[in-house]
């Protein structure tokens, strides 16, 4: 096995998601964290089979650990797909069984394939034989009426059959009929103590939960009953929190602050305008970067307004990330100045 394993990155993961973790957003979140294992966005085989390969499967070798993570039902094809990944070094290949769009139904992928745990299984067997890298499964507790013990026991216990060892569970129910993608990913409830279950009667599996972790501390606190958390949203748009993570969650290396990963990423930004990359592709997932410090409204601002122009450069970050250490420093005289006069009062 290759840098999975060594990394023990199932520890802290960030979620696959559409149109957000491409291949700069990635490259950002390695800035912050060495460790933590990313995850491409959901591929379908037939994008990988017939589609653009050099443009969809391209990803910058800091990023490793990564894994790629496919959307499929058909076990030859899904097979076909994997050993393209994995030739092309990716270090895990995972099936998605949880993602809820209608598009992904019509397509007899994603979280539909909750209904079908025998199936799921005999992918996943195709998978296995096909590669030598890592192949996982991310699923949901189950969908619709389906009673989420019985569901997800059922695909677990089958795909273990087949040679399956690691899981990533959405410890929430898709309702496919009724719900959109966007309040699937809140309106279900959370049952993280399924979870928690799963992991204590099946202990010879690697079980990571996701689903509603919103920091490091509950990250912490659900280490206590599982293998590793996978974080989402939180991790996209408060991205400055995985600076944390090697530190706090693996137990190696320093702190990275956001100034500090973003002097990182302008080399990259650097040779990625270079190579005819449009800056706001880059930009864009840097907004949250600053969540909560003095400034971040302006550096959304200039980031959002400046970047999408023609020929817009690195003098933007730097005219956004001025703003932010002016906006710091301000803060700092106010704060100074009221100490003072408490002093003399």
């Amino acid at each position: 096995m290759r840098k999975v394993q060594e990394y023990q990155a199932h520890r802290l993961s960030v979620a696959p998601m559409m149109d957000w973790t491409d291949r700069h957003c990635r490259v950002l979140h390695r800035t912050l964290s060495t460790r933590a294992l990313l995850y491409t966005e959901m591929l379908t085989t037939g994008a990988v089979l017939h589609g653009d390969r050099t443009r969809l499967l391209a990803y910058d070798p800091v990023e490793h650990p990564v894994a790629l993570q496919l959307g499929g039902s058909e076990p030859a094809e899904l097979a076909q797909a994997a050993r393209i990944g994995e030739a092309e070094g990716y270090d895990e290949i995972n099936l998605n069984v949880g993602c809820p769009s209608d598009r992904v139904q019509s397509g007899r992928f994603g979280a539909c394939l909750m209904r079908e745990p025998e199936l799921v299984a005999e992918c996943m067997a195709a998978i296995g034989a096909a590669v030598k890298v890592p192949a996982t499964v991310k699923c949901r507790i189950g969908v619709d009426d389906q009673d989420p013990e019985e569901s997800l026991f059922t695909l677990v216990d089958l795909c273990a059959k087949a040679g399956v060892t690691t899981f990533v569970v959405h410890a929430r129910k898709a309702w496919l009929k009724g719900l959109s993608p966007k309040e699937n990913r809140d309106i279900p409830p959370l049952d993280y103590p399924l979870v928690y279950r799963l992991k204590r009667e099946r202990p010879d599996l690697t079980i990571v939960i996701n689903g509603g972790v919103g920091s490091l501390e509950e990250a912490e606190a659900h280490l206590q009953h599982v293998d590793g958390v996978m974080l989402g949203r939180a991790a996209y748009q408060t991205p400055d929190l995985l600076g944390a993570v090697d530190a706090h969650i693996f137990g190696d290396g320093e702190v990275i602050g956001p100034f500090e990963a973003v002097e990182t990423y302008k080399s990259y930004i650097a040779r990625e305008l270079a190579a005819g990359a449009h800056l706001a592709a880059m930009t864009r997932h840097m907004l949250g970067l600053f969540h909560g410090v003095p400034g971040a409204r302006a550096w959304r601002r200039i980031l959002t307004v400046e970047g999408v122009k023609v020929g817009a450069g690195l003098e933007v970050v730097d005219r956004a990330l001025a703003a932010v250490v002016e906006a710091s420093r301000l803060k700092e005289e106010r704060l100074a100045g009221g100490l003072e006069a408490g002093e003399a009062a």
